[in-house]
């Protein structure tokens, strides 16, 4: 295993636009910070964003989480670019032909996924602590170590969309294909459920329990949006009347669903290589 990573990093090592692409989105994820210093004036009232609430044990763990998996389209830019380049400098072929198998192959690839997964979960853990220890008003060590299941969200919801953006890389062959085949997968997913929501199956929970069970709307479902969570968005609900009662929870269906779709892809991805004529 050890051998396939070492493979993987050098071919990523001398890979330019994945290290520019990485670094980008590892920047963009420290600019979460940049949020606690934005300050807005109207006339004698000051606001801040930090002073609302969104840095606070265990809150960060929820907010950072969702606001760092948007930004994972850029790693997936590296997945699938990392498997056409396979494809286009013949080293794929060139690896069978120095011994490495099919599967062993798909398996490497898996292992990088897997890195970039875990590499960004802890960088998140790192950025969420500073910011969670410089802004929280709440520092019991029950407190700050509570929630963490987001990072295992987090970390399985990575995994997922990598693992499908290396089946759509090892599918289509070339990256910008396999990146608009996601877009397009995602657009279905969305008109799907809503023809199911507003033209079948109206004022009913069926669109949202199909649903589910699609990987991109599974992946979706392990992080909801926290703004509803925070309390001042809790009480100007409540003074309008309206209700925002959601599970926020890490939900034990959604983490089987996705870890499903894990193995299908890396196998479906192994399948294609396996009969496909290299």
């Amino acid at each position: 295993m050890l051998r396939l990573l070492s493979i993987e990093v050098q071919k990523l090592r001398y890979n330019k636009s994945a290290r520019v692409i990485s670094i980008v989105y590892f920047v963009l994820i420290t600019f979460i910070a940049l949020i606690a210093s934005i300050e807005f004036n109207f006339g004698d009232i000051n606001f801040r964003v930090a002073d609302q609430g969104i840095f606070n044990f265990p809150f960060i763990w929820h907010f950072n989480t969702y606001i760092a998996a948007i930004l994972k389209i850029f790693l997936a830019i590296v997945i699938v670019s990392m498997m056409a380049n396979e494809y286009s400098y013949r080293t794929l072929k060139q690896n069978l032909i120095d011994g490495i198998s099919k599967k062993e192959f798909v398996l490497s690839k898996f292992i990088t996924v897997v890195g970039f997964a875990a590499v960004s979960t802890v960088f998140v853990f790192v950025v969420s602590m500073i910011l969670g220890l410089s802004f929280s008003d709440y520092m019991e060590i029950g407190i700050i170590f509570s929630d963490l299941e987001y990072l295992l969200a987090y970390f399985i919801k990575l995994v997922g969309f990598f693992s499908f953006c290396l089946f759509l890389g090892v599918l289509v062959k070339r990256s910008a294909y396999a990146i608009g085949f996601l877009v397009i997968w995602w657009l279905a997913e969305g008109l799907l459920y809503l023809l199911m929501k507003w033209r079948f199956f109206r004022d009913t929970d069926i669109a949202e329990n199909v649903m589910q069970f699609f990987p991109l709307t599974s992946m979706s479902n392990l992080i909801i949006e926290p703004a509803t969570r925070l309390g001042a968005v809790q009480s100007a609900a409540s003074q309008l009347g309206e209700n925002l009662d959601k599970d926020y929870e890490v939900g034990i269906l959604p983490l089987l669903i996705v870890s499903a779709w894990i193995f299908l892809f890396v196998y479906w991805s192994f399948l294609i290589l396996k009969r496909r004529d290299l």
